[in-house]
C-alpha cells in the first residue's frame, strides 16, 4: 500500500477530536501518519488521546480549514494525503479501501461514502459539481470503485471528510485555496482537478460516519449560527468557475431563503431569525467578491514520516439483551483494552430502528429492536431470530470493518 498522510483540522472541538483520534487508532492501513492542526481550545485533546508521540500536532488558530489544511499538507510526507473532518469517524478498513484505487497510476484522486447521524443512512454518495455550485447525485457500483475524469464546468466531487489525494498532484495545485475559509474548499480542489482530466475514484466501501457537531457557524442540529462564509465561499467560487460575467447572488440567496424558511415551519427559528441569517449571507457575499485566490507553491520537504501505531487487530461480535446493556458494554469496553476491533449488539424484543454509533470506549454500539429494521428501505418489522439478525448484521459491515 501506498504510505498515507491523514489530516485533520479541528477548531474549538476537543471531545469530537479525541473520538476521531480514538478510531484512527483501529484502522487497518499499516503505512499511515496522523497530521492534527488544531486551535487552542482542541489541542488538549491530542494529550488525552494518550497518542501525543506519534502525531504531528500543527498549532493553528485562524478559522479558516483551507489554510490550515495547507498547514497540514506542509507536514504532509506520504504518498497520498487524506482527509477528514474531527466530527467523523471512520470505519476500521476505511483507509485501505479509500487508497486501494492508487495502485492505478492514472487516479489522482479518490472519495468514499459518509453515513449520518444515525449510522446507517448516507448523507452523501457519489455525485458530480458543476460551475454554478450544484450537485447532482449518481449512480455507481455500490461495492467496486468507480473511476471517472470531470472536464469543463464538471467535476467529480469529493466530500471534505473522507477524501484523498496524491501528494504530488495536491501540490502542483498549490494545494487548497484559502479564499475558501468554509464551504466548497474541496469543490474548488475537484474542479481544478477536472480542468486537468484527472481521474478520481469513487469507493463506496471507504466509509465514514459524520456527526455534524457544533460550530460557530451552525448548531448541533444544523441550523445556522451565520451564512457569511456560506456567502463568501459562493461568490469566489462562481467568479471562479461560473459563465463570465454573470456572477450574482440571486439564485444562491433564493436557495438559502427557502431554506431558512422550512427551518422557520419547523420550528427550529424564529421569523426574526430569517432576516437577520440572509444579512449575514448578504455581507459575506460583499466580502466574498473582493477576495483573491490564494493558492500556493509546493512547501519546503515535509519532517519525517511519523508512522501511526494502526494495523489490523482482531474483531469481536458482542451480543446482549437490552436488559443486559451495561454488562455488555463493559465487556466490549474491555475487549477494546485488549486490544480487538468490537461490534456491541443490543437488541430489545421490539421493532425500534436501529442506530450505530462509535463510543467514548471505543466500540462499535448497534441498538435497535430486534424486529426493527437498520437498512432504511426494508419492511418496519421482520421476524428475526436473535442469532439471525446479529448474522446479518456482521455481514451487512463486514467489508468496513472486519479483517480481510
Amino acid at each position: 500500500m501506498p504510505s498515507v498522510s491523514v489530516i485533520v483540522v479541528s477548531n474549538g472541538r476537543p471531545d469530537a477530536l479525541r473520538r476521531c483520534l480514538l478510531a484512527l487508532s483501529q484502522i487497518d492501513h499499516p503505512d499511515c501518519e496522523v497530521i492534527v492542526v488544531a486551535d487552542a481550545a482542541s489541542r488538549p485533546a491530542i494529550a488525552a488521546s494518550g497518542l501525543a508521540a506519534v502525531i504531528k500536532a500543527v498549532a493553528f488558530d485562524a478559522p479558516n480549514i483551507s489554510a490550515a489544511r495547507n498547514a497540514g499538507l506542509s507536514q504532509a510526507a506520504g504518498d497520498i494525503v487524506a482527509f477528514i473532518d474531527d466530527d467523523a469517524v471512520p470505519e476500521p478498513r476505511w483507509l485501505s479501501h479509500l487508497t486501494a484505487p492508487f495502485d492505478d497510476p492514472t487516479v489522482a484522486a479518490a472519495g468514499g461514502f459518509v453515513r449520518g447521524r444515525n449510522g446507517i443512512d448516507f448523507q452523501w454518495r457519489a455525485r458530480l459539481a458543476f460551475a454554478d455550485a450544484e450537485t447532482t447525485p449518481i449512480d455507481v457500483d455500490y461495492v467496486m470503485p468507480t473511476l471517472m475524469a470531470g472536464g469543463p464546468r464538471r467535476a467529480v466531487k469529493t466530500e471534505g471528510t473522507n477524501m484523498a489525494v496524491r501528494r504530488t498532484t495536491l501540490l502542483d495545485l498549490g494545494g487548497f485555496d484559502e479564499a475558501f475559509a468554509f464551504y466548497l474548499d474541496e469543490t474548488d480542489l475537484n474542479m481544478r482537478l477536472a480542468l486537468l482530466g484527472a481521474t478520481t475514484a469513487i469507493v463506496p466501501l471507504a466509509q465514514v460516519h459524520h456527526g455534524f457537531a457544533a460550530s460557530a457557524r451552525r448548531r448541533a442540529d444544523r441550523v445556522p449560527r451565520t451564512l457569511f462564509q456560506i456567502g463568501a465561499s459562493l461568490a469566489v467560487f462562481l467568479r471562479k468557475h461560473g459563465p463570465a460575467g454573470r456572477v450574482t447572488p440571486t439564485a444562491a440567496r433564493a436557495h438559502q431563503r427557502r431554506r431558512l424558511l422550512r427551518l422557520m415551519v419547523s420550528g427550529r427559528l424564529m421569523p426574526g431569525d430569517v432576516g437577520r441569517l440572509l444579512r449575514t449571507f448578504d455581507a459575506g457575499w460583499a466580502e466574498g467578491m473582493t477576495r483573491a485566490p490564494a493558492q500556493h507553491p509546493a512547501p519546503p520537504a515535509p519532517p519525517p514520516f511519523l508512522r501511526f501505531p494502526t494495523g489490523p487487530r482482531p474483531h469481536r461480535v458482542i451480543q446482549v439483551r437490552s436488559w443486559r446493556a451495561q454488562a455488555g458494554r463493559a465487556a466490549a469496553a474491555q475487549a477494546v483494552r485488549d486490544g480487538a476491533i468490537v461490534s456491541l449488539y443490543i437488541l430489545s424484543p421490539t421493532a425500534l430502528f436501529h442506530r450505530v454509533r462509535f463510543t467514548e470506549s471505543g466500540v462499535w454500539e448497534q441498538t435497535g429492536g430486534q424486529f426493527g429494521k437498520s437498512d432504511r428501505s426494508g419492511r418496519i418489522c421482520q421476524p428475526w431470530r436473535a442469532a439471525s439478525r446479529v448474522q446479518y448484521e456482521v455481514a451487512r459491515q463486514q467489508a468496513q470493518r472486519l479483517p480481510e
